[in-house]
Formats: structure tokens, C-alpha cells, sequence
């Protein structure tokens, strides 16, 4: 199903750009200068995304590094929608979604993007996000590789969009879960090579 616009192009193109300079906030960057762990982008894979900031051992600056850029995508939705409308809430997702990935502050280079991914899905659908989560959570549980879990849980989100009735956000859905596959195209790599690294193992790339 295809969300219903009703909101102008004009007032949803401000939306959509508001909504990507919050999602550009590299949090991640932000919680390893604040706790003096160095910058993000030398060390592990050099990712500016929770796993990365978890590689540095503190698990304190991870977690808030995932809630905020959990949080940044939610609130794009959460604030577009109870201001403009549905389809408004949908497009500050996205942009948020591409600012992540995409940030201006930083050059343009930024995360794969998936904290933000699960908190857009829980502000936009709930029930969505849950599924999303959960199964995030049983293909870690089963496998201990973050980035399989990831793909694996944007692959099915607009399944899961389907199935619980939302069918209106699947199309978005389909358009962030390519873009996770597109920003995960390394880790697809080593999955297939069977060098991906596990859960609390560190990578170079």
C-alpha cells in the first residue's frame, strides 16, 4: 500500500530537511569525545554507530550512543506527525534515516544506520518496531553477528508491516531496509566469506 500525501510538497520538502539535520547529529562521535575515548572514526571499524563506540569497551557511551540515535529517528516521527500529519511522519523518518547515513556535519560519511532504523519503526508502528526488535534479538541470540541480525530484521520489517496492519508504512519500509543492505555491503561480503566478526570481537573495516 501506498501512504496517502496530504500535505503540501513545499511544507513536507521543510519537513524532510528539518527532520535530516537532526538525524546528521553524529551522537556517536559526541559520546566518545565526552567520555575522552578518541575519535570514533579511528578505531574499530571507524563507524560512527553504537557497535563501534562498544568496541572502545564502554558500554555506557554505547548504549547512550543507541538511544540517541534511536531516539533522533522517533522523534522526527513523533514530532512530524503530531504537527503535520501521517505522510509528514513518514518522510521526517526517512530523512532522519539519511542523515544518519548521510551527515552533513561530518563530511557525509556516516552510519549503517540501523539504531535509527528501529527507532523510526517503533514511532511509526509500534507493533512493527517491536517485531523489528525481536527479531534483531533472536538472530543475535542465535548467531552473536550484529550485522546479520540487522539485515535480517529490515529485510522482514515490511513483512512484519503486512502482517500486523500497517501496510502503509511497507513501502517506506522496503526503501530503508535497501538502503541497510546498500550500507552494509562490506559486512555482506565477509557473511558470504564467513569472516564476519562476532558479537564482542573487533573488526578493521
Amino acid at each position: 500500500m501506498i501512504p496517502i500525501l496530504e500535505t503540501g510538497p513545499a511544507f513536507l520538502g521543510v519537513v524532510g530537511l528539518l527532520a535530516y539535520v537532526l538525524g546528521s547529529v553524529p551522537f556517536g562521535i559526541v559520546m566518545a569525545r565526552l567520555f575522552g575515548l578518541g575519535d570514533l572514526r579511528k578505531i574499530g571499524s571507524g563507524n560512527i554507530g553504537a557497535t563501534n563506540v562498544l568496541r572502545t569497551g564502554n558500554k555506557l557511551a554505547a548504549f547512550l550512543t543507541l538511544v540517541l540515535d534511536a531516539g533522533k529517528g522517533g522523534i522526527a516521527v513523533l514530532v512530524a506527525r503530531a504537527l503535520v500529519g501521517e505522510d509528514a511522519a513518514q518522510v521526517a523518518g526517512f530523512a532522519a534515516f539519511l542523515g544518519h547515513c548521510f551527515p552533513v556535519f561530518i563530511g557525509f560519511k556516516g552510519g549503517k544506520g540501523v539504531a535509527t532504523f528501529l527507532g523510526t519503526l517503533l514511532a511509526l508502528a509500534w507493533p512493527v518496531g517491536l517485531a523489528a526488535c525481536a527479531t534483531w534479538a533472536a538472530v543475535a541470540a542465535v548467531t552473536r553477528i550484529s550485522s546479520l541480525s540487522a539485515l535480517v530484521a529490515a529485510a522482514l520489517s515490511p513483512v512484519w508491516a503486512i502482517v500486523l496492519g500497517q501496510g502503509t508504512a511497507a513501502l517506506l519500509l522496503v526503501l530503508l531496509a535497501g538502503l541497510i543492505f546498500w550500507r552494509h555491503a562490506a559486512n555482506i561480503s565477509r557473511l558470504i566469506a564467513g569472516t564476519e566478526p562476532r558479537i564482542g570481537r573487533s573488526t578493521k573495516d
